[in-house]
């Protein structure tokens, strides 16, 4: 009998190698971003001071009230275009992409399109 892998372990894997090969700094912190089933995630992290620049969530109370569902590709749009004015504000124009070990589609790719088109660079 062979047993069944779940899901999240496979991601955890993922993201390990992922996050051997990308690391955030001062000036290109890392956009973290984190997907459930029904709501979506995205940080700013200085890895070298070990501190989180910025967060944004579809569980955030100004956004919530926006979003009739915080797992959708919507909410991941206007989750991106968040996360870009928040760096703004903290004068952060680059960044460096980390998808979480999340396959590069749907949800994940909206946000960082509408980051992209809010303003940020990667």
């Amino acid at each position: 009998m062979i047993k069944q892998q779940t899901r999240k372990p496979i991601v955890q894997k993922r993201h390990r190698s992922i996050r051997v090969k990308i690391s955030g700094t001062a000036e290109f912190p890392r956009l973290a971003v984190y997907r459930s089933t029904k709501h979506i995630y995205a940080q700013l992290i200085d890895d070298v001071n070990k501190v989180t620049l910025a967060a944004a969530s579809s569980n955030d109370k100004e956004l919530k009230e926006k979003l009739a569902h915080g797992g959708n590709i919507e909410a991941a749009k206007v989750v991106g275009e968040a996360i870009a004015q928040k760096a703004k504000k903290a004068g952060v124009e680059c960044v460096v992409f980390d998808r979480g070990g999340f396959l590069y589609h749907g949800r994940i790719a909206a946000l960082a399109d509408a980051a992209r088109e809010a303003g940020l660079m990667f």
